[in-house]
């Protein structure tokens, strides 16, 4: 079995993924939307490499498109340049439609901020489709004190 890599040599190894291009979030290939300071808007297209059987984009897609929004929205919401950092620890999605033109597009807010937990909804459409709504979530963020 082989021994996890420390802290440190996990952040090394991320960076150097990130510098060949190789990260999931990279190959996703999202791109980023003009928002407001308190809202996060980013599109990610249809490859047949992340569509379903019917041509639809993955479910698990989706749900990661909207991790990724409102995890960057709940980082840039604390008080990140301290220290402090976010992890998801609540996730409810509501499939209401299939993302089947694309590309799928997730706008985060935030409903509620405390100091120590961050609530964002996230809705996802199709923006090929009249930005039909696609699915609706509710996430929650713990707020992550500074290692010491």
């Amino acid at each position: 079995m082989a021994i996890p890599p420390n802290p440190t040599d996990m952040a090394r190894l991320t960076r150097e993924v990130a510098e060949r291009g190789e990260h999931l979030f990279q190959q996703l290939g999202t791109r980023d939307l003009p928002s407001s300071p308190d809202h996060l808007v980013i599109e990610m297209d249809i490859r047949p490499e992340f569509a379903n059987v019917r041509g639809a984009l993955q479910g698990g897609l989706i749900a990661v498109l909207i991790d990724v929004c409102a995890g960057r929205l709940a980082y840039l919401s604390c008080d990140h340049e301290n220290g402090f950092s976010t992890a998801t620890s609540d996730l409810s999605i509501h499939y209401l439609s299939p993302v089947a033109v694309g590309p799928a597009r997730a706008e985060a807010r935030v409903l509620r901020q405390g100091r120590s937990t961050i609530v964002l909804q996230v809705e996802v459409t199709d923006v090929g489709r009249d930005n039909k709504l696609a699915a609706i979530s509710t996430i929650a963020f713990t707020v992550v004190a500074p290692r010491a």
